[in-house]
């Protein structure tokens, strides 16, 4: 799911696992679970703050754009060249930097399930999955309607119902629900990061269908989390990639709105090897830790948008269970 938000925003976080909560295209994939994007032009208009949320997670799947954004936090301010398609029913997200070091991020990805799932069970789509789960960790409220990029919006206020997150102000489009503005608010209210449109190009939505992730199994690791906050569900995402080889144990958690992201990998002579303590990562902050399991030498590394208490919580909590249950 993009735990709501699209491969772009997750991106330009600078985090080290550039990955979507919307799952990979498979070439070996022949049937699939579709959605017509025609449905959301019949869809009446959004009246709740949760109907406003949900539509907007499905504006981001089927809304075809380009778009001019800044992006404002604490490593200073970037300007943004963003497009969203749908090519073949799959989803193609690209983000290049207009200033600073150059960069380029690209995704192509289909609407994800909201979390694994066994023999084939029924697990909704992603947007309808996380606006359910949602409502039970934080209170939506709408605000006022505002002018950004000379469109009409909506503001969304995300408030979390115990302090294991971070707020969040969305600005939604009237007429899309595509977000205009996003802000992230920490503990104490205090806005750490800005991303906002400034110009919006051709929003249309796409003409056909999109691909929806099929339904698979959880994989199987050695190791998960002892403890996570209420409601971080782990996310079924193939997190393999040239950057992190098989060695490396790779689960991304989400609530449907914060993520957090979980790395084991073994220390060897050919291991990167940081340092341990608190790291930042542009708005995000990450937790490193060693440690040795059965005479191995590990590195564990928590990260994501959430207080710095969480992440280390989660890094000291870890549980292995082949080695537990054989002792």
């Amino acid at each position: 799911m993009r735990a709501g938000r699209t491969a772009w925003r997750l991106a330009l976080l600078g985090s080290l696992a550039l990955v979507s909560l919307g799952a990979m295209a498979s070439e070996e994939e022949t049937e699939a679970d579709t959605f017509d994007c025609a449905a959301v032009a019949e869809w009446d208009a959004p009246e709740s703050p949760m109907e406003w949320f949900e539509r907007s997670l499905w504006a981001n799947h089927c809304y075809v754009f380009q778009a001019r954004a800044v992006r404002i936090s604490v490593d200073g301010v970037r300007t943004v060249a963003l497009s969203h398609d749908v090519q073949d029913g799959v989803e193609r997200e690209v983000a290049r930097f207009l200033d600073g070091p150059p960069m380029i991020f690209e995704r192509r990805g289909r609407i994800g399930r909201l979390t694994w799932t066994e023999d084939g069970a029924e697990v909704p789509a992603s947007p309808t999955g996380i606006a359910r789960h949602l409502e039970r960790f934080y209170r939506l409220s709408l605000g006022d309607e505002e002018r950004i990029a000379n469109r009409r919006v909506v503001r969304l206020d995300i408030e979390p119902l115990d302090d294991y997150r971070y707020g969040h102000r969305v600005w939604l489009d009237r007429d899309t629900a595509l977000p205009l503005k996003q802000q992230l608010l920490d503990e104490q209210g205090r806005v750490v990061e800005t991303f906002q449109f400034t110009e919006l190009q051709r929003p249309k939505l796409h003409d056909g269908n999109v691909i929806m992730d099929r339904r698979r199994p959880s994989p199987t690791l050695e190791w998960h989390p002892g403890w996570l906050p209420q409601g971080f569900i782990a996310q079924p995402v193939d997190t393999l990639s040239q950057r992190h080889g098989a060695r490396v144990g790779h689960r991304i958690y989400s609530d449907g709105l914060s993520t957090l992201s979980l790395f084991v990998e073994p220390l060897g002579e050919t291991g990167k090897r940081l340092m341990p303590g608190l790291h930042r990562l542009g708005v995000s902050m990450a937790v490193v830790r060693h440690l040795e399991r059965a005479g191995q030498p590990l590195q564990v590394v928590v990260m994501g948008e959430l207080p710095v208490r969480v992440l280390i919580r989660v890094a000291e909590n870890l549980t292995w269970e082949e080695i537990e249950n054989a002792e």
